[in-house]
Parts: C-alpha cells; structure tokens; sequence
C-alpha cells in the first residue's frame, strides 16, 4: 500500500462509473435477461452478471451468451444479440441503478476544492452521459470519457493519459479510482496514482493483490487520504 505523498498536488482526480460510482448491475441484468429471452436463450441470474462487468457492453453481451468469462460465441449470434441488448438497455437505464453511499457528497467537496474530475468509463457514450445526466453527477465532471471516445480502452493508458493531457496535468498529479483491474492496470500505466474500492465488480479477482495503491472500502475516504496528504 502505497500513501499519497505530503505536500502532494493532486489536480485531477479520474472515476470509473459501473462498480465505483454507481451499482448498474439490477438494470444490466434486466437488459440481458430481456435479450437472452428474445432470443429463446437461457436465462442468466443477477449474480452472475455482476461478475461479468467492467470490460465495457460488448464483452458482457458475450458472456451473457457464452454463460461463462471467457466470452466465446459465433459472431452471427453476437451480430444479431448486441443490437438488442442495446435496445433494452436504453429502455431500462436508470430504473434500479443506485449510487453509492457518499459519491454525490464527495464528488461535490472535491469539485469545491477546484480539483478537476474525470469520468473515464468503458460504458459507450450512448448510456453513459444520459445516465451520468439524470443521476445529477454530469454536471460535476469537466470531462467525460467513454468505452467508444478514443481506439482504446481501459486497461490500455490512452483514455487516462489523454484526459491528463487534455488538462495539461502530469500524470503524477492525477488519481484514477476504480474496482476493477482494468482500471488499476490503466492507472498503473498511465503513471496515476491507483485507488480501488473493494464494493464493486471485480469478478473472481481479490482487490488486494490487483497492485493498487490503496485499497478502501467508503467512497468519502478519499477526501480523508487527500487531507491526510495536504
């Protein structure tokens, strides 16, 4: 574990959204389930799908279908699955979603202490800035970056290093919190500093052997590490 350093100027602070901010997975499985009965295919439980988020909607279409992590179906039934997933998934974005306790809090207090904030999600842009938008959050974050806003994803660096870039902030002055190790392995990277809550989706993975600098368990301990550091 790894604390931030004294006198330390932190400037952007970036945000995972599904399983750090937000638990989407009541609504995601609802998508699934309407797609894989359309489809006359078995059913998958909320469980399940709730190990199968973080590598964006693609890959969990995939593994819906496939019922298992390693996501493997025929394209055909992919090509003609993925369409409708998207379909319901609209339909039924923000009906059982919930925040986490303390985000809105804590978002507010670091957007008040002029410290830049990022969401860097694998979602598309499709959902994500809807979402973000009726959960009241859009409006806290300078900047928005989605699964389909660059060629590449998490856990590749180029979404965290160009949102540093896009602010003209090292990336020694940045954090990226997330709960996955697509997120600690991009912040790994990019050469932001790495927190991983241990609440979200991280699969079969244990969070304290993902290499984070820190592990916490409250969203509103990040204000308490910032402070600690000031």
């Amino acid at each position: 574990m790894k604390r931030l350093q004294e006198n330390c100027q932190i400037k952007l602070i970036a945000f995972d959204l599904d399983g750090t901010l937000l638990d989407s997975v009541p609504d995601l499985t609802k998508a699934i389930q309407l797609t894989l009965a359309e489809l006359n295919l078995p059913n998958q439980q909320l469980d399940s799908v709730r190990g199968w988020v973080g590598n964006g909607a693609r890959v969990l279409v995939k593994r819906a279908l496939s019922g298992n992590m390693k996501a493997e179906v025929p394209s055909d039934l992919f090509e003609r699955a993925y369409p409708i997933f998207l379909k319901h998934y609209a339909e039924h974005l923000n009906e059982n979603s919930v925040l986490y306790n303390g985000v809105e809090q804590t978002l507010q207090a670091l957007k008040d202490a002029d410290i830049l904030l990022a969401c860097i999600t694998n979602k598309p842009e499709q959902f994500t800035l809807p979402l973000l938008k009726e959960l009241g959050l859009l409006e806290l974050f300078d900047r928005v970056v989605c699964g389909d806003t660059f060629q590449h994803r998490k856990p590749h660096p180029m979404p965290l290093l160009e949102t540093a870039k896009f602010f003209n902030v090292s990336p020694a002055q940045a954090i990226m919190v997330g709960d996955s190790v697509n997120d600690i392995a991009a912040a790994q990277a990019a050469g932001f500093y790495s927190i991983c809550v241990d609440y979200g989706y991280h699969g079969e993975d244990d969070v304290s052997e993902l290499g984070a600098d820190v592990v916490i368990s409250h969203f509103s301990e990040i204000n308490q590490l910032l402070q600690q550091a000031a």
